[in-house]
């Protein structure tokens, strides 16, 4: 299917990760037909979702058993936690089990209603989409999010987001400070700690925290942020890594704590979470406080998004929470004309 053919389906879905599978999934147990009745979008341009570029050692805090999507489960041990590459090969499974086709490589940039509202104009960087319901499912995880005060910073070595962290090798000899104490942070300072000297950077709250639950959204996403988890457990210093506080400036090759201190770093790794790619929705709906949101629905009616707390519930970046979302979005599009 070309984009010139997409017009006139009713609903176009604009991301294939969980999310948008999830919400495929859905539409299609009511009844719509892939590719005939609904689409799927991606602005991925070689056909690779995110989870292909991870690094090599990375797990997933979510466990296998919570893992799942379209009813599709990973197989093994459900309390472990899996690989990126696993999670990449699930949802290619999913998407053959759908018999979904997604288009790669189209980027929406803008939603607009015509004439009396009813019908929604997609824009994307191939053109103009005409479509009764856009499900927004780009991601909660979809843009590195970098300190301002990187801009300030000069170290001799490297400095890169955990988004284009691939292992130790890539990074020079030296010591490495990472900044971010969730649950990439502290994966790749246990990483780094074989092979360089390592300081933990993570908000100060966090260093003297205990540990959350083991599992629940709670932990998940105070980890996800970089913020709480990091106790003083005797593990950083066995590993030879130091804590400290929120790096809060930069003076060129040094890098200033929340207490003051100064370290001066060959590299560093900001584990500093992500922002989610939502900039292409209109205005009102950005806006649009917590309180009017409902979980997947908008101001703008047909207009829905997935897998994003600012938009929906809290949950909603986790797969069981896109599930729900999912239900709940196609059952909205279900009762639209």
């Amino acid at each position: 299917m070309t984009l010139l053919g997409l017009s006139h389906r009713r609903v176009i879905i604009v991301g294939s990760g969980h999310a948008g599978l999830s919400v495929a999934a859905e539409l299609s147990r009511s009844g719509l037909k892939p590719q005939r009745d609904f689409a799927v979008i991606d602005s991925n341009p070689d056909g690779r979702r995110s989870w292909a570029f991870r690094w090599s050692s990375m797990t997933l805090l979510t466990e296998a058993g919570r893992s799942t999507v379209a009813g599709r489960h990973l197989t093994g041990d459900p309390y472990r936690r899996p690989s990126p590459r696993e999670i990449e090969q699930h949802l290619l499974d999913v998407e053959a089990a759908l018999g979904l086709t997604t288009l790669w490589g189209i980027r929406a940039t803008g939603v607009d209603r015509l004439g009396d509202g009813s019908t929604l104009l997609l824009s994307t960087n191939e053109g103009p989409v005409q479509t009764r319901n856009i499900v927004c499912a780009t991601g909660s995880a979809a843009r590195p999010r970098i300190p301002s005060w990187a801009v300030d910073a000069a170290v001799p070595g490297i400095m890169v987001h955990s988004a284009d962290y691939r292992g130790p090798s890539q990074i020079p000899s030296g010591d490495v400070l990472v900044v971010g104490a969730g649950h990439s942070g502290q994966e790749i300072a246990r990483e780094l700690s074989r092979t360089h000297r390592v300081t933990l950077s993570s908000q100060p709250s966090a260093v003297s925290a205990a540990r959350p639950a083991r599992r629940g959204v709670g932990r998940r996403r105070a980890l996800a942020r970089g913020g709480a988890a990091l106790s003083l457990d005797p593990e950083w210093e066995q590993l030879g890594i130091e804590v400290l506080p929120a790096a809060i400036a930069a003076d060129g090759a040094h890098i200033v704590f929340d207490d003051g201190r100064r370290i001066a770093p060959q590299s560093i790794i900001y584990a500093t979470g992500y922002l989610p790619a939502d900039g292409w929705l209109p205005r009102p709906v950005l806006d649009a406080t917590s309180s009017r949101r409902k979980r997947g629905t908008t101001s703008v009616p047909g207009l829905f998004v997935v897998g994003m707390p600012n938009h929906g519930s809290q949950d909603s970046d986790t797969f069981d929470g896109a599930r729900r979302d999912a239900i709940s979005i196609a059952r909205h599009i279900m009762k639209r004309p």
